[in-house]
């Protein structure tokens, strides 16, 4: 196959994945993102005490493919082995968990990951792609919010959520179709840093009950510098009932649940964030892998195709670029 020009939009790992192994396979490849950089929910926030990883909190490899890939990454010291103090939180109260699987992070923060794969690749960042027009038999042009237009391109990869890929495959009725089956819930995440070190021994905790779902010191993990900082990411289900509240409501609401979790009194934060994820995770597992209407040039990946997992975000992009090339 000659050389294609191709448009993947969306810059999170899915996206980076397909673009990755596109030009490997010796495509042009040009990435468009809503946001600054790349990444998408492997979101490193920087901040005076330190990154702070607001998205997906490690990754774990149970796949060949993924495994081959990364044991690259840990010899190119882009990930590192995590190996918290592991807990549980649940109606027995606080316990050590005897969940032992390896758990993997970017270094130095889970942004990392995807700003090394994507390498000098083009990535036009803060543009909202809105549309698709088909200019003729063979090729695309996209279209952003503010009306701007973007190519010729022979092939397009919509690497988003679900909700938000739906609006750009009008001209694949059927993918709509399919896409219009996935459904995803949101999270808030709190991030939270203090002077001195909390006196705990918890670096990680799985929270069975209440607001919070998931709590970890984010300090602990490889890589990271500054203050003693947390996050802590909430159910599904009371992020959905404080969809609309205040960062500063939703804070003081996680921070009194972090406290609860630990067990400890909290001292006064010397730093505090709250973020919403609308689209934090899909609701359902699904088998797909990745999906494509090729007689039209579209492919379509995220982890939403399997079951979430940062690990079939990069699976699901890789099935893309197989499909297209």
């Amino acid at each position: 196959m000659s050389s294609l020009r191709i448009a993947v939009i969306g810059a999170g790992l899915a996206g980076v994945s397909a673009a990755s192994a596109l030009r490997e396979a010796d495509h042009q490849v040009f990435l468009f993102d809503k946001s600054r950089g790349c990444g998408g929910r492997l979101s490193t926030k920087r901040t005076a005490v330190g990154g702070l990883d607001l998205g997906a909190q490690y990754f774990t490899a149970r796949d060949t493919r993924f495994r081959h890939a990364l044991q690259h990454w840990l010899d190119s010291g882009w990930v590192a082995e995590w190996t918290p103090r592991l807990y549980c939180c649940d109606a027995t109260g606080l316990h050590e968990s005897p969940d032992d699987q390896q758990r993997f992070v970017g270094l130095p923060g889970m942004s990392a990951l995807p700003r090394q794969l994507l390498g000098d690749a083009v990535l036009t960042s803060q543009t909202r792609i809105a549309q698709l027009h088909r200019i003729d038999a063979e090729q695309w042009m996209l279209a952003d919010d503010t009306g701007a237009t973007y190519g010729p391109f022979d092939r397009v990869v919509v690497a988003v959520p679900a909700p938000q890929a739906i609006a750009l495959l009008e001209p694949a009725p059927t993918l709509q179709q399919t896409l219009a089956q996935i459904s995803m819930s949101p999270t808030w995440t709190l991030a939270v840093a203090f002077e001195q070190p909390l006196t705990t021994p918890v670096d990680a905790c799985f929270v069975r009950g209440g607001p919070l779902d998931w709590i970890s010191r984010n300090s602990s993990k490889p890589g990271r510098h500054g203050n003693d900082s947390w996050v802590a990411h909430s159910t599904p289900a009371w992020a959905a009932d404080h969809l609309e509240a205040s960062p500063e409501s939703v804070a003081a609401h996680l921070l009194d649940a972090l406290s609860d979790v630990l067990g400890i009194a909290l001292a006064e934060p010397a730093f505090t964030y709250a973020h919403r994820w609308l689209l934090a995770r899909p609701d359902e597992t699904r088998n797909w892998g990745a999906l494509a209407a090729p007689e039209l040039g579209l492919y379509v990946c995220g982890d939403w195709c399997l079951d979430g997992r940062v690990e079939n975000a990069w699976l699901s992009g890789q099935q893309t670029a197989r499909t297209l090339v």
